[in-house]
């Protein structure tokens, strides 16, 4: 599974009772994730706090050029089982945007992996943690419809500026009237040359 694209699910209704607060992971394995985002940052002081909330094991991304598409984390993602927990320090250690944040979070309840993050404590794995992944499934439909309205403006904004949207024609208006003007002049023969092909 791919940390950096993964497919975001529409929200189910919420509930405020019932089986939608029921807790989603538990029983399974606490695996934790730290990352540090610039080369002067340690990851020691992340690695204690996952140490002492009791993960078993924990994958971590060091900022570089090397690892900008987190590695670490498309590890961690993929050595999750249905039941384990994902912990992190915190929410923005996880995420890089709150698009990006959003998507992780999805995927995770999809497979029905816990979630906790220390310093917002939340947890998904208590009585009404579920809630938690009601939000973030609310806003994941939130950014997919900003998304979608953003594409859709730009197009009717690019169509009132006069932009031709698509491939463009084999022959312009003007090359078809050139054309057009030598046959008749009979400086070309009746089947008019194709166009070149443009290089690639």
């Amino acid at each position: 599974m791919s940390a950096s694209t993964p497919e975001l699910d529409r929200p189910a209704p919420l509930a405020l009772d019932g089986p939608a607060l029921d807790p989603i992971g538990g029983g399974g394995a606490l695996i934790g994730y730290a990352r540090v985002s610039t080369k002067g940052q340690l990851l020691d002081r992340q690695i204690h706090a996952l140490t002492d909330a009791g993960c078993q094991r924990i994958f971590t991304d060091k900022q570089s050029g090397r690892n900008a598409d987190r590695d670490g984390l498309r590890q961690c993602l993929d050595y999750m089982r249905p039941g384990d927990t994902l912990v992190v320090p915190s929410l923005d250690r996880l995420g890089r945007s709150l698009q990006d944040l959003v998507s992780i979070v999805a995927g995770l309840r999809r497979r029905e992996i816990g979630f906790r993050s220390l310093h917002e404590a939340l947890d998904t794995t208590t009585p009404g943690g579920r809630l938690v992944f009601h939000v973030f499934a609310a806003l994941a439909e939130f950014i997919r419809e900003l998304i979608v309205q953003g594409t859709t403006e730009g197009l009717a904004a690019a169509r009132a500026r006069g932009t031709r949207l698509g491939r463009p024609p084999a022959m312009t208006p003007n090359d078809r009237q050139a054309r057009a003007q030598e046959w008749i002049s009979g400086h070309v023969p009746w089947r008019c040359p194709r166009r070149p092909r443009s290089a690639r």
